[in-house]
């Protein structure tokens, strides 16, 4: 049986014989296994762990306290996710890749070259995201911003967030728009760790989570023959690698010319290949993109086999597996101006959001990310945020004293 750990340092895997064991037992594996001391151990089946900053927060979690209560009594089975918080660093260790003599001739051969000799690619037919719906309004604001104030001209990107379900269709009911740098051809994301946690722990408060990456491709690209260039190849490759969502979906806005020649805009649905995510990972992608380089061939670092071609160019299209699309009404206003975006969001855009909006419930008025956004900037991210945003997924009263730090908040403005 195998359980995943998810710590500060992304996901691991340990191994266990025996599914009836105790926690005492498990926490000897994971010592053992990912080199994390038994009493340094803090385990959790709450993901809200991960957003304790201190050994005093850790202790707030303790459903795994019980060192003799065995795993099965708390439903885990193989594949469930367990949280791991500690102190201090450690080495993370990965899989080990050793050299062999092989081959004819007496030639030596590594490990990486018998591999590369097996490395086929091909296309794969289905998508593990059945379909991707958008919420409406939350797709409008983003196109209508590229659209109307960037005209396509660079290219712009944020990451989606929603719900996915057992069928494996994810919803996006918001987008964050993380600060970037966008031109022509490229797109540079200048991520921001402590605001990206304060995402993180608002969208845990809605019952979310990041569930893709969308972005938008310029005019200038339209005279290019390719769904995705090398770059965004390369980009949705490793955004996509950095998950451990099987149904993340990578997103395409885009001018597409109509029947009567003018330009309609275009969302577009992909899943990047389970073979694309590997050889990634794996480190065979050229990710030195030159400015003469053919944008819709990737390059490889040693030759692959397509069809029965050894070659080291490989059309992005082999990469790209089609997700459906549609659209649905989520939970949540779009009505904020958007982080991040040319205009910096002041305490102004709150006093004049709330007014405007002053005749619904409270709960109702603040019921759109971007606002709360800007709120949690002044609250506990490990507590008060997703208790805020819980407030806000299940529509109940706001407690008074968010209300009066909300509304003194825009007051002082």
């Amino acid at each position: 049986m195998m359980i995943r750990i998810r710590s500060r340092d992304g996901l691991e895997r340990v191994t266990i014989d025996n599914p009836n064991i105790t926690i005492s037992q498990l926490k000897t594996l994971i010592q053992a296994q990912l080199r994390v001391p038994i009493n340094n151990q803090t385990l959790s089946t709450n993901q809200n762990l991960l957003l304790s900053k201190t050994p005093q927060e850790f202790t707030q979690f303790s459903d795994m306290a019980n060192p003799h209560l065995p795993i099965s009594s708390l439903g885990l089975s193989h594949g469930s996710i367990l949280y791991l918080a500690y102190e201090g660093e450690r080495t993370v260790i990965g899989p080990s890749v050793k050299a062999a003599p092989a081959g004819s001739f007496g030639k030596k051969m590594t490990m990486d070259d018998l591999i590369a000799k097996q490395m086929r690619v091909s296309r794969q037919e289905n998508p593990h995201c059945e379909m991707v719906s958008f919420d409406r309004d939350t797709a409008n604001v983003f196109q209508s911003y590229v659209n109307e104030t960037m005209a396509f001209g660079v290219k712009r990107g944020g990451f989606m967030y929603g719900v996915v379900s057992d069928e494996g269709k994810v919803e996006v009911d918001f987008i964050y728009e993380p600060p970037q740098q966008g031109g022509e051809e490229g797109l540079v994301l200048m991520r921001d760790e402590g605001e990206e946690r304060i995402v993180d722990a608002i969208a845990l408060g809605l019952g979310m989570r990041r569930v893709g990456f969308i972005f938008t491709q310029t005019i200038s690209q339209s005279k290019f023959d390719y769904t995705l260039s090398s770059r965004e190849v390369l980009q949705a490759a490793e955004l996509q690698g950095e998950s451990d969502l099987k149904e993340w979906v990578t997103a395409v806005v885009k001018l597409k010319v109509n029947e009567d020649g003018g330009a309609d805009v275009h969302f577009e649905a992909f899943q990047m290949s389970d073979t694309c995510i590997k050889l990634f990972k794996e480190g065979w992608f050229e990710t030195d993109v030159k400015d003469g380089d053919d944008p819709k061939l990737s390059k490889m670092k040693k030759d692959v086999v397509v069809g029965v071609k050894d070659t080291k160019e490989i059309d992005n299209d082999f990469f790209l597996v089609v997700v459906k699309i549609s659209d649905h009404q989520g939970p949540l206003s779009s009505t904020f101006p958007i982080e991040n975006r040319n205009s910096p969001v002041t305490m102004r855009a709150l006093k004049s959001h709330l007014d405007r909006t002053k005749n619904l419930p409270f709960v109702k008025r603040i019921s759109d990310f971007h606002l709360l956004l800007l709120v949690a900037r002044y609250l506990d991210v490990s507590a008060d945020v997703p208790a805020l945003a819980q407030c806000v997924q299940v529509q109940a009263p706001v407690p008074e004293g968010y209300q009066l730090l909300i509304e003194s908040m825009a007051s002082a403005s």
